[in-house]
Formats: structure tokens, C-alpha cells, sequence
């Protein structure tokens, strides 16, 4: 508001009749007034000097009265016309279009804003049904929802919380936009305000950003699977190969001591040496070939590998591992691609148990029901923070959770009841990215 409609609205206030010294001799006029009346009613006839100034001075005081009245009625309109000059000023200075309808739904204002993203002038909207800014498909529901709105008793609320709004040029064209909404009751009328912003811009950027993602998931989930393939062909040559290789040599070394001469005790002690030698490497190969892949994951499925996992975990730590595993053939449908991420998720999450927990007690449990594979692990150990899991070096956490997000599934990470981490997953048995076209 500028200087000069300040100080009109300062004169109005303080104007000459609302002067104390004005109204008091007012106040004192109208006494006399009503003496006078008084009087010329009591005397009558027998002062007709007296009966005719009564009457002149109402006269008087009507006529003031009516200058008076004429006057502030005057004023109220000049503010009136001052104060919608400055709300239409004001709402053509927003940004956001912005659109008032009345109960029929029929537009009664429409800001400069609206006339550039619409493309249409206030003459031709003014007047005109809302609907021809919505596509056709969108209009009988959002009559609907307007109607419903109406009734809530809200004054204002968001719009299109959840999907994106679409609105429709004057050309035809249509546009994404984000709007509120707004209600407000007169005497005889009811008001719908509508504040939009095109988003158009934002949008593209949205749904670029959105294909990007996706792309690199699909460029991770690419890389998972050949480095998965990559540790099984490595597991199976150093369980098919070298294997072999190793137990020929052990063999060869048992003949070796079979046919020893004999008396020669130092060779025999070397070659019992070289034969645990041999044993070791055996088992030790046996252990990278099952950490690199485990052949039972191929061969039994993920119900047997995980309880060798499992097992094989409490061997190793010190840490007491109860494992709960559907019924007997509830795996039978779940594909290599999800059988694999459950199995590197419960192996991520028993080898941080181990390194980071300090637990005693561990508990991991899968279950396969609804068409989804659901799985827990669970410690009694120190727990993990926030801080923790937003490291940059926590990348297994990371790992499985793009690992489920591709497969259309999810991972919760949270303190658990006993005091540890607990840690949950669910995954479409089949695998949501298997099975999109």
C-alpha cells in the first residue's frame, strides 16, 4: 500500500465530523432541537412563531442528517472501489494463477497469472464454466470433488496429494500443475479459490531424473548378475578342478607312503605332513568355493543354503544362531534372481553381526506366503545408529537394498526389542523385474 492511499485512509478517520468538539456541539444542537419541539408541542397555536422555527430547525437537522448520510455512503464506496483496486492489484502482482468460482462452478476471477499459463484472456474466462481448463476424462470427478470439498467444512487443502494434476490450455494443449484449494461463504454465495503453478519444467526434470535411476538400477543389477555368474564359474572350478587336482595329489601321496622303504621315518613323518598339507588346502577350498557361491544354492535351493549359511556362521563366531525356515517346498517357485539377493542379504547381514554387533545371540527367519519372500535377522548386540547407516562406507546395507529395490522389494533396518539390530526384507518371489515386459 502506497503513501498516498495511507494518508486517505488516515483523513477518513480522522475527518472534521468525527471531531470531538463537532460532535459534542452536535449532540447540543439536537437537544435544542428536541426543547424546541417539546415547547411548540405544549404551547401549540398560541406560539406560531415558536411552532414555525421548530419546524424550520427540523428541517434543518434533516437536511444535515441527509448531507451526513449521502456523504458517508460516499466515502464507504470510495474505499470500496479503493480496496478491490488494491486486492486486483494485488492478486495480478502473484506469480501463481489464481482462479475464483462460484458454487456453479462458473469463473468470477481470473489474475494475469492465469491469462499466461491458460493462455486465455480474463475477458473470454470470466463468465465461463471451470471445466474448460480440465481434460475431459478429469472433469466429472473433479466436480465431484469439488462438491465433496464444499461439505467438509475445510477451508483450504492441497490438491492431488498423491497423483500429478493435469490442466488444458486454451489451445488444447495439456500441462502438469500443483494446486491448492480454498472456500469462503458470503450472504447468498459460496466461493472456491483455486492457487496453480505449472510444473511443467519441473516435471520433464522429474521424470528424467526417474529414468536415470532406473537405468543405473538396471546397469547395477547387470553388474550383480555377471559378477554373480563370475564367482559361480570361479566356485566351480575351484570345486570341480582344483579339487580334483588336490585329491589326485593325495592320492599320489598315499601310494607314495605305501610303498616307502621301509626304516626311513623322517620321509614317512614328511609325507603324513604333506598329506594334512593337502587336507587343509582341500577344506580351505571347500570354504572360498562356498563363500564365493554356494554350489546348494543352484543345487538344493535357498531353504538348505541358508541353513548351511547359518550353520556354518555359529561354527565360526562365537554367536548362538537360531534359523526358522518355511515348510518344505514353499521355495519351489522362487527364481534364481531373488534366491540370490535373499542369500547375499542374510550373508551381509551375519558377517556385520560378527564384525560390528558384539551379539551372543542371533536370530534369522524366512518366510514365503502371499506371493512375497519375507526374511529377518535379528542380534542382541550394541545395535546400529543413524549415523552408521548413512556412512559413505556402508556399502553392503547399501548393496541389499538396490538389490530388493530392483527385484520390486524392500529393506527396513531398526533397533530391535532385544536391544540389537533388526533387520527386514520382502521380496515378489518371482522378482517384480522379471517379470515386467
Amino acid at each position: 500500500m502506497n503513501a498516498a492511499s495511507r494518508g486517505g485512509l488516515i483523513s477518513v478517520k480522522k475527518g472534521a465530523l468525527r471531531h470531538p468538539v463537532v460532535i459534542a456541539a452536535g449532540g447540543a444542537a439536537l437537544a435544542a432541537v428536541l426543547v424546541l419541539n417539546v415547547l411548540a408541542f405544549l404551547r401549540g397555536l398560541e406560539s406560531p412563531w415558536l411552532l414555525g422555527g421548530v419546524i424550520v430547525a427540523d428541517m434543518l437537522v434533516i437536511g444535515a442528517g441527509v448531507l451526513v448520510a449521502a456523504r458517508a455512503v460516499l466515502l464507504a464506496e470510495h474505499l470500496t472501489e479503493e480496496s478491490q483496486e488494491q486486492l486486483s492489484a494485488i492478486v495480478d502482482s502473484a506469480m501463481d494463477a489464481i482462479i475464483t468460482v462460484d458454487a456453479t462452478q462458473t469463473i468470477r476471477l481470473f489474475n494475469r497469472a492465469a491469462e499466461q499459463v491458460f493462455g486465455c484472456p480474463r475477458e473470454q474466462a470470466i463468465g465461463s464454466p471451470f471445466e474448460r481448463f480440465i481434460p475431459q476424462r478429469f472433469r466429472a470427478a473433479h466436480r465431484g470433488h469439488i462438491e465433496q470439498f464444499g461439505t467438509t467444512g475445510v477451508t483450504s487443502r492441497r490438491m492431488g496429494d498423491v497423483t500429478t494434476l493435469w490442466a488444458l490450455r486454451a489451445d488444447g494443449s495439456e500441462f502438469p500443475i500443483e494446486a491448492s484449494i480454498s472456500q469462503a461463504g458470503v450472504p447468498g454465495a459460496h466461493y472456491y479459490t483455486v492457487i496453480l503453478r505449472d510444473i511443467t519444467v519441473r516435471k520433464q526434470y522429474e521424470d528424467a531424473l526417474k529414468r536415470q535411476q532406473q537405468e543405473l538400477r538396471e546397469l547395477s543389477a547387470a553388474v550383480l548378475e555377471a559378477r554373480e555368474e563370475e564367482k559361480t564359474h570361479i566356485a566351480r572350478e575351484l570345486h570341480d578342478e582344483l579339487g580334483q587336482l588336490l585329491t589326485a595329489v593325495k592320492m599320489d601321496l598315499a601310494w607314495l607312503h605305501e610303498n616307502m622303504p621301509g626304516g626311513d621315518a623322517a620321509l614317512a613323518d614328511k609325507l603324513r605332513e604333506l598329506s594334512g598339507m593337502v587336507d587343509q588346502t582341500v577344506s580351505a577350498t571347500r570354504r572360498i568355493s562356498a563363500d564365493l557361491r554356494p554350489l546348494m544354492l543352484d543345487d538344493l535351493g535357498l531353504g538348505d543354503a541358508a541353513a548351511w549359511l547359518v550353520e556354518e556362521f555359529a561354527k565360526r563366531s562365537s554367536v548362538q544362531c537360531r534359523v526358522a525356515l518355511p515348510d518344505e517346498g514353499a521355495l519351489e517357485g522362487i527364481s534364481k534372481a531373488v534366491g540370490t539377493a535373499v542369500y547375499r542379504a542374510l550373508q551381509e547381514s551375519l558377517t556385520n553381526i560378527a564384525r560390528h554387533s558384539g551379539a551372543r545371540n542371533a536370530w534369522v527367519q524366512l518366510v514365503a506366503e502371499n506371493g512375497e519372500l519375507r526374511f529377518e535377522v535379528e542380534d542382541d548386540g550394541r545395535g546400529i545408529s543413524p549415523q552408521d547407516m548413512a556412512k559413505a562406507r556402508s556399502l553392503g546395507l547399501k548393496g541389499m537394498r538396490e538389490r530388493l529395490s530392483f527385484l520390486g522389494g524392500s529393506l527396513d533396518i531398526a533397533r530391535a526389542p532385544r536391544g540389537g539390530t533388526r533387520l527386514r526384507g520382502r521380496v515378489p518371489l518371482k522378482g517384480f523385474a522379471e517379470t515386467r515386459p
